[in-house]
């Protein structure tokens, strides 16, 4: 098991050496090495992995690291010193090279593999083999666990170069997918939304791979031209990154009997993610099966309030397989994500996506990953008929555990003390018809306004010269006056100020990243860190010219472009 964790760090991490004296590598001092792996980590071509809980492989550096952004708040939470980021052994390790890294600190990194959920079926096309045992970290190494302040980080390099199951890509990310994580977790964050979070971010001055992507203003749905662009490395910091896809993984080899070590591995990996994701929540003393059914529960609770918490602040995951679902009950992997403009139940902004895991599809795509969560767990309950009867139960009580979730999302969104589903599904229906920008209008309505013309400035359609305007117009009176009858006991100004606390003001809304990551392509990363500044406030009143730039609604020449509206890949 992990050690336990030292409640107090030094006061500030200056230099590597400082951060180096905080390595405490817990997943791979106490859990399974690929037998087949190399020491050394040279091992960066495609191949299959049959047990194991990770394998050891060198990050690829990037060629010529520049600093790009890091995060500020993380660096402070940390007790990392700003400059901390742009000094040249930081720089060094978290672009890739850790040849130099002080000790105790590893020069080898490692990978981890996984299985593959959609929507709760697994698959196996995806696997160059067809077997399932090539599926995992392709371009995803951690590099360093630390235990700061009582709490443990994992430090994942994205865009670290080849592993085995980087299936015979370059395991590059791009500077613009880079800049778009980057920013997403440290604004998610801000929100008030679990989730992994960013450290740093630098890109090569003059390594470049080619990527399929959108001409400037094209309106096709999959890419039309090949670009060159720019290679980044971006760190992600999480207590873990164990997916619901790797207990998958190891539930299907002890299903299967694939190897004599297979049950024991996976209950190594369960009782891993337990202490390091859940041992302020579940008893280290009970027996494992107790521990089993208890994980199902924690883990059912952070799921839901998580989807209930993506639909508060208009996120779409995109591709919310299993693989991209944190067993610790947090968002991971933001790849084809998207801040939704318009609201619409079934927004996807990743043409390969469906609707299965469009908008407020969530939760329903979230059921489907749970299911497959406890179906991973079963083989640890193998006959025991009390165990297994609990896990049924609370399988079955997921429907009932979001709606409840979702239900009292709503009602703090519109700044109710209960639910109510008639008012709810009338203003639904009017912003659909109205075409209404979802993040600007419940920030309007948490002005509690005397009348509807504040709501105008989240309206898309110009009501006033539509076919009949005047009838939209009182339907939308009307549904304000049934609606401030039904808010919370208390002064005006109270409920203003409770509302604006789930209803954020700012979002990161793609048409304002795609000017930032096409600037940092050129060198000009001051949009960027602009942006980073502004998102990691998304509820305050910022300044006027902050409100006029980001306050704002789509352009609508920015409808159905490529890269600004949609994408089929992000890399």
């Amino acid at each position: 098991m992990p050690k336990r964790l030292p409640e107090e760090t030094p006061a500030t991490v200056a230099t590597l050496d400082d951060l180096a004296t905080l390595a405490d590598y817990s997943f791979i001092e106490t859990l399974n090495c690929d037998p087949e792996g190399k020491a050394n980590g040279a091992d960066h071509s495609p191949r299959q992995v049959f047990s194991g809980h990770y394998v050891p492989v060198t990050p690829t550096p990037i060629a010529n690291p520049e600093y790009v952004a890091h995060s500020k708040h993380l660096f402070r939470e940390l007790g990392f010193v700003d400059s901390l980021a742009q000094s040249d052994d930081f720089v060094r390790m978290f672009s890739g090279d850790l040849s130099r890294v002080p000790e105790p600190m590893s020069k080898v990194g490692w990978a981890c593999g996984y299985a593959l959920s959609i929507y709760g079926t697994e698959f196996y096309q995806q696997c160059p083999f067809q077997t399932g045992n090539g599926y995992g970290d392709g371009r995803a190494i951690s590099v360093l666990e630390a235990v700061i302040n009582g709490q443990r980080w994992e430090m994942q390099l994205k865009g670290g170069g080849r592993t085995p199951y980087c299936r015979g890509a370059d395991g590059r990310a791009v500077l613009r997918s880079s800049v778009r994580e980057f920013l997403a977790q440290e604004h998610m964050h801000a929100l008030g939304v679990p989730t992994s979070r960013s450290l740093s971010l630098y890109v090569s001055k003059t390594e470049t791979v080619r990527r399929p992507w959108y001409s400037e203003g094209s309106r096709s749905i999959d890419p039309d031209v090949l670009v060159s662009d720019p290679v980044a490395i971006s760190t992600r910091v999480a207590p873990s990154f164990i997916r619901v896809g790797q207990l998958e993984l190891f539930s299907r080899r002890a299903r299967k009997h694939e190897h004599p070590k297979a049950t024991e591995e996976l209950e190594m990996i369960v009782l891993h993610l337990i202490d390091r994701e859940y041992r302020d929540v579940i008893d280290p003393a009970l027996n494992t099966a107790d521990k089993v059914v208890s994980l199902a529960r924690e883990f059912q609770i952070r799921l839901t309030s998580l989807v209930a918490n993506w639909i508060r602040v208009g996120y779409c995951q995109g591709n919310f397989n299993s693989d991209n679902c944190a067993a610790g009950g947090y968002t991971l992997d933001y790849g084809p994500f998207g801040f939704c403009d318009v609201f619409n139940p079934q927004f996807q902004p990743w043409t390969g996506g469906g609707q299965h895991f469009s908008f407020l599809n969530q939760p329903a795509a979230a059921e489907r990953n749970f299911h497959s969560f406890c179906s991973a767990l079963r083989p640890l309950l193998a006959g025991q008929k009390d165990g297994l009867r609990q896990l049924e139960e609370v399988q079955s009580d997921f429907p009932n555990v979001m709606q409840t979730q979702m239900q009292k999302m709503w009602a703090a969104k519109l700044g109710l003390d209960a639910f109510d589903e008639a008012l709810f599904r009338e203003l639904a229906t009017l912003m659909m018809q109205t075409t209404v920008d979802y993040t600007l209008f419940f920030r309007e309505l948490s002005t509690v306004p005397d009348d509807i013309e504040p709501l105008k400035k989240s309206f898309y359609r110009d009501t006033a010269n539509a076919v009949g305007a005047g009838e939209l117009d009182q339907r939308w009176s009307a549904w304000l006056t049934k609606w401030r009858l039904l808010t919370r006991a208390g002064s005006r100004e109270d409920l203003s100020n409770q509302m604006k606390l789930v209803n954020p003001k700012y979002c990161l809304r793609e048409w304002l990243v795609v000017p930032a990551y096409q600037q940092a392509a050129a060198g000009n990363y001051a949009l960027l860190r602009e942006l980073q500044e502004v998102m990691t406030q998304p509820y305050a009143e910022q300044s006027e010219d902050v409100e006029f730039k980001y306050y704002t609604l789509k352009p609508p020449e920015l409808f159905e472009v490529g890269g600004s509206s949609h994408y089929s890949c992000s890399s």
